[in-house]
């Protein structure tokens, strides 16, 4: 169809001219597609007809009690074609049962007739009902639809196929034979007009003379139709009426005939009469005709004067006559064709020609057309009823509001804060007219005076930052959201919750926004009041919504129900957050203010404006936990029950800015911070379940906070070598171990005394019930980091005590490690005497256990002769130059002998035969050295006191600890 309409086009275009084969093709293809479109959608929707006539007749055919036959009158009957109107249609005559031929005589049906009636009554589809325009066709099912479980739903029209469908209703729909023959009349008299042109058979005054009698003539004969046959009538008058139209338009601009003001009065005449002809006969089409002429004039016989004030003030005639039709007659049509016309010329106009001097009349006008437009939405919701009330006519009513805001957004563009002011008297002027609408919610105009609240309310808030900047705007639509969910809490009205909560997150992304851009001149930083709102507003919508609030029970308000059930926490959770980061901002704003003028002067310092706003938080969550406990609100205690990774991330933002917990305020802000994390934790515990989630994560937090107090400790103390400058010394090394020891033996003897449960039940909280969280959770993992300390630092190590001398066995390093060591032994006693037995007490019992504990000691001990070495034989503290000394081996060697004495003695006195073994091992290992290492150092005296040294103990052992006997077995059975 494409490339006929192509080909056709192009041919009946070269009948034109040379240029119009080009435009002849291009419209000749579009009639094309638009034809094939057209046929394409008419048979998909004879197919889903078809479709859903099979599914009815089988829905009947399932349901009737007996086999029905179908009536031959039904079969052989003639479809209807639907060309005729039903106001000249003659009624059909059906033959009778007596006048059909003996061939077509139907058998004997096998049903009552009183059931055949009833079957045929409910297949018989009931008459069309009459159209007078292509506004408000109807599709009349031929048959019964089917049901909606027998058949899917078929997919909506696109635009376009409505716009078709539209176009095929005018055209097939009603009277098509008059309809079609109007078509062609029109295109005979206007090829007529152009032969007589071309011709010269008659003046142009003539041609022009017949053929506005002609639409005269049209008009007359359509208007005496209009009761015999008022589709036929009707068509006739609107041929008329565009007959007029182009007349006129002919005479003024074609051939000039006539001046401007006779051509523009001729047209206003024609719109009044179309338009009183049209609300004569109630023919919507009509008047649509009439209406789109007279808003056609003005731009067709247009001079280029740039009037505007006779242009708009013809608009405003217009408009208030589509607005007296608007409270008399329900035409949407005809209102959408004055918006769309008017705003559409007032932007063209504004576009390009409006100066700052047309200010004055142009605003006037622009008033004036949204308040008529506004007054055609209230008469249309007037006329018409819906479900839930007067109907709104959503383009007028949201359409007007925007495109009159647009306008004037363009008019006062050049005056300061001209857009703020204009925003701000659009939602006064909205939420006015609301309110006089909120006194007759109960007459059905509740929807509509919603939808002017909603457009008085986004206007009201349009005007704050279009005022103000981004820390005040944040502020205000912090508070207008909250305000805006109360009242749809009052009111159980879903949408204005909806809407309070999308403008506290556009608050709150506003204000994350400009946060960098901000000026830090005052005191207060500009962002703490937007966050302080901000952050209250949520905790309001949050605590509002701990209980289900009403709603319309809507299936949009039954989804938004289920969201919002969900929605308390998160919102506690948000609003509390933003509330420690307006109050962190505010701290780190006051870094460069408190020091005086210059702004690098730090009398507040970064460290300080952290344990600050950690402080801040902290009392928070205790307000927090009091109001949960009050309250019964569980989710305003979870603040404080995570103030453990809060203390941890507090000190690991300390360490990366180089601060420690003595200096000032931290040595203050500490002790409190943990005093009230301690206060947290038994607070919480008493409203919570132990074998709950929260309960598990309570009692995770005991542990974890002897790990807490382990770093601050340390962090302490390696403050204090800092200040003492003993950095480079053995004191700076055994900072971290002693803190870990100091930690593990404090666990030790404090929750040790709880590692029974009668001992237990005695004492209070913590260590009642918490004592296995401290002696065993919290203390395996410093146990065993105590034994790597110890390997660390005895290896590493060189002893120097300074500012005092280095004693063997009395400085720092050795001290440390055999602290170290004693602490885990100490540990490893009250793990195997608790009760119940902790989950790491076995492995303490095995001899591994035994075997990691002798290795460290044997390194911890070997180390101190290394030291010794280097204090006293001048040996450097290097790894090469230890072990190329004979001195440092000698003793090695003399050194695990002696241990290797002492140890096989003890097991040989205690029977223990596995540490004998383990004596003997490493006598074999000081064999081994003695071969491999000593026997190097010929000559040297080294070498002689080492074998005689070794020998004499290896027969001294030989001699007291003999291998003690293995342990008897018991006798099989």
């Amino acid at each position: 169809m494409v490339v006929w309409g192509l080909i056709w086009g192009a041919l009946f275009g070269a009948l034109a001219g040379d240029f119009n084969v080009v435009l002849g093709a291009l419209m000749g293809a579009l009639a094309g597609w638009t034809l094939q479109r057209a046929v394409r959608s008419t048979v998909r929707a004879e197919l889903a007809a078809a479709q859903r006539e099979r599914a009815a007749v089988a829905a009947v055919a399932a349901e009737a009690p007996v086999p029905v036959q179908r009536d031959l009158r039904e079969q052989h009957a003639p479809p209807a074609t639907g060309f005729e109107d039903d106001a000249d249609a003659a009624p059909a005559h059906a033959p009778s049962r007596d006048t059909l031929p003996s061939a077509m005589a139907p058998p004997p049906l096998a049903e009552p007739v009183a059931a055949r009636a009833s079957t045929s009554a409910a297949v018989t589809p009931p008459p069309p009902a009459f159209h007078d325009s292509f506004f408000d066709l109807e599709q009349v099912p031929s048959r019964p639809a089917a049901p909606a479980s027998a058949a899917r739903p078929p997919a909506p029209p696109s635009a376009f196929d409505q716009a078709i469908a539209a176009a095929r209703g005018w055209l097939l729909g009603g009277n098509t034979i008059v309809r079609l023959g109007l078509v062609i009349l029109f295109i005979g008299l206007s090829f007529l007009a152009r032969y007589a042109a071309q011709a010269g058979l008659f003046p142009v005054e003539l041609r022009l003379a017949v053929v506005g009698l002609a639409g005269i003539a049209l008009l007359a004969v359509g208007f005496r139709q209009r009761l015999a046959r008022p589709g036929f009538g009707t068509a006739l008058q609107g041929a008329g009426v565009a007959v007029m139209y182009l007349t006129v338009f002919a005479a003024f601009r074609l051939y000039a005939l006539a001046p401007q003001a006779v051509a523009f009065a001729f047209m206003v005449a024609v719109c009044a009469a179309g338009c009183a002809l049209a609300l004569l006969q109630n023919a919507r089409a009509l008047a649509f005709l009439a209406f789109a002429g007279g808003f056609a004039a003005p731009l067709l016989l247009s001079t280029g004067s740039g009037n505007h004030v006779a242009l708009f003030g013809y608009y405003t005639l217009l408009n208030l006559a589509i607005l007296f039709i608007a409270w008399r007659r329900a035409w949407h049509e005809l209102n959408l064709l004055g918006f769309g016309a008017t705003f559409g010329v007032a932007t063209l106009w504004g576009v390009l020609s409006f100066s700052p001097r047309h200010y004055v009349s142009a605003q006037g006008f622009l008033l004036g057309f949204i308040a008529i437009f506004t007054a055609a939405a209230l008469g249309y919701a007037r006329q018409v009823r819906g479900r839930f009330g007067h109907v709104v006519d959503s383009t007028l009513i949201f359409g007007t509001s925007l495109a009159g805001f647009g306008l004037q957004a363009g008019l006062v563009r050049h005056i300061e804060y001209g857009t703020a002011f204009s925003a701000l008297g659009f939602g006064a002027a909205y939420l006015l007219l609301a309110a006089m609408l909120a006194r007759r919610a109960a007459e059905g105009y509740r929807v509509l005076g919603e939808s002017l609240l909603a457009i008085g309310v986004g206007f009201a808030t349009l005007a704050v930052p279009l005022a103000l900047d981004a820390r005040w705007t944040s502020a205000v639509w912090a508070l207008e959201g909250a305000a805006a969910f109360w009242v749809g809490a009052r009111q159980g009205r879903w949408m204005p919750r909806a809407f309070g909560l999308a403008l506290q997150a556009l608050a709150a992304l506003l204000l994350m926004d400009a946060l960098p851009w901000m000026a830090r001149a005052a005191p207060i930083h500009p962002a703490f009041l937007g966050g302080v709102l901000i952050a209250l507003a949520a905790l309001a919508c949050a605590w509002w919504l701990r209980q289900p609030l009403a709603h319309s029970a809507s299936r949009w308000a039954l989804g938004w129900a289920a969201l919002e059930a969900r929605l308390a926490t998160p919102l506690f959770l948000y609003g509390f957050a933003f509330w420690c980061l307006a109050w962190g901002v505010q701290w780190h704003h006051l870094v460069p203010l408190l020091g005086g003028a210059a702004p690098t002067s730090l009398a507040l310092s970064e460290p300080a404006a952290g344990w600050l706003t950690l402080l801040t938080l902290l009392l928070s969550a205790g307000a927090a936990l009091a109001w949960a406990r009050r309250s019964g609100w569980d989710v305003a205690a979870w603040p404080s029950r995570v103030t453990l990774p809060v203390l941890a991330i507090a000190l690991l933002n300390q360490w990366s800015a180089g601060a420690s917990v003595l200096d000032t305020p931290g040595w203050l802000i500490w002790p409190l911070a943990l005093g009230l994390h301690v206060a947290f934790m038994r607070r919480n515990e008493a409203g919570v379940a132990p074998d709950s989630a929260w309960g598990g994560w309570l009692a995770l937090q005991h542990p974890g906070t002897a790990w807490l107090g382990m770093a601050l400790l340390g962090d302490a103390l390696t403050r204090l070598i800092d200040r003492a400058g003993l950095w480079g010394t053995a004191w700076a090394s055994i900072t971290g171990l002693a803190a870990v020891v100091a930690v593990l033996v404090a666990l030790t003897r404090w929750a040790g005394r709880a590692h029974r449960a009668a001992p237990r039940a005695r004492l209070g909280w913590p260590l009642n019930p918490h004592a296995p969280g401290y002696y065993a959770t919290a203390a395996w993992p410093l146990a065993a980091l105590t034994l790597l300390g110890a390997l660390g630092l005895a290896w590493t190590s060189p002893g120097n005590a300074a500012p005092l001398p280095y004693l063997p066995l009395l400085n720092p390093t050795d001290l440390m490690v055999a602290l170290a060591l004693g602490a885990v032994l100490l540990w490893r006693r009250v793990m195997l005497g608790a009760e119940p037995t902790p989950a790491a007490a076995p492995a303490l019992a095995r001899p591994g256990f035994w075997g990691v504990f002798g290795a460290v000691a044997l390194v911890a001990a070997s180390t101190v002769w290394l030291r010794i070495a280097h204090h006293f034989f001048g040996v450097a503290w290097t790894a090469s130059a230890l072990f190329g000394s004979f001195v440092v081996q000698t003793g090695y060697a003399i050194l695990w002998t002696v241990i290797a004495l002492v140890l096989m003695v003890a097991a040989h006195r205690r029977g223990l035969r596995g540490a004998w073994l383990a004596g003997a091992g490493l006598l074999g290992l000081v064999v081994l050295k003695l071969v491999l290492i000593d026997l190097s150092n010929s000559g040297g005296a080294e070498r002689i006191v080492a074998f005689i040294g070794v020998g004499v103990l290896m027969l001294v052992v030989g001699y007291f600890a003999p291998l003690p006997p293995k342990a008897a077995r018991e006798p099989r059975a």
